[in-house]
């Protein structure tokens, strides 16, 4: 069986008395792609920023090829994570945001080229070269010049996809990525994140309340309900045939409401 590339054990995440992670165990496979969904403030969007470092956890261990991210080894004992071991961790990953975090003052080509020359010390040209091929993929050839402020919400994400990819991630986290657009420009961020999947050894944690697309692209489901996870599967048995009775009351819920 094929070591998880991500594993979380017993991870917990607390905000003061509030619990958002609870004790959660999850591991994911390589090249997989897991669709998260649940109601809000079940712990899904605080699971990608955890995997990506961008907030602590209080208890448990996570990793990533079997190697601790959120700790290291020092003198045979696990230790909090420094900033330059968190640094490097990060690089495998790439994450998406919900509102697309461009930078305004920099073209389109400019805000893909930005971090590899930064982080991972390409030449500009090596750089470029890389932007035009994934603006490309994301149909924004015609746009390397544009700013934010020209674009529409979906080229914009489209962008920050390219972006993402642009520091050649092994995992990229999607958070609800298409709640800020529009049904017609929601349908072309969603297109781009297929191709992704059909192209890229990727593997893939998306967050969202497309449960149509969650159907169709993802290779597991998981429901989220208070931190943890209350009931996992494939596509078909979460939607074709929910177990718990939380997962059919909210597919039950968001099945009416579209």
């Amino acid at each position: 069986m094929t070591s998880p590339l991500i594993r979380f054990s017993g991870v917990t995440k607390r905000y003061g008395a509030l619990t958002v992670l609870d004790h959660l165990d999850l591991d994911v496979a390589p090249n997989e792609k897991v669709a998260i969904i649940g109601p809000s403030g079940s712990g899904k969007s605080t699971l990608l920023r955890v995997l990506m470092m961008l907030e602590g956890i209080n208890e448990g261990v996570i990793e990533v090829d079997g190697e601790p991210l959120t700790h290291m080894q020092q003198n045979g004992v696990l230790v909090p994570a420094s900033e330059g071991y968190k640094r490097q961790g990060r690089r495998k990953i790439g994450m998406v945001f919900q509102n697309f975090n461009l930078f305004p003052h920099m073209t389109t080509l400019q805000n893909v080229v930005e971090a590899p020359v930064k982080a991972l010390g390409l030449s500009k040209k090596e750089a470029t070269e890389r932007a035009d091929e994934l603006l490309e993929m994301v149909g924004l050839s015609d746009k390397l010049k544009h700013y934010p402020s020209q674009l529409s919400g979906g080229q914009q994400q489209r962008v920050a996809i390219a972006r993402a990819l642009a520091m050649r991630p092994e995992i990229m986290l999607f958070d609800e990525v298409t709640s800020a657009l529009d049904p017609e420009l929601c349908g072309e961020v969603l297109n781009v994140i297929r191709r992704l999947g059909d192209k890229h050894n990727l593997t893939m944690l998306m967050v969202t309340h497309q449960m149509g697309f969650a159907r169709e692209f993802a290779d597991r489901v998981c429901f989220f309900s208070e931190g943890k996870i209350a009931e996992q599967g494939t596509p078909q048995e979460i939607f074709g045939a929910p177990q718990n009775e939380r997962t059919q009351s909210f597919l039950s819920a968001v099945m009416d409401a579209t």
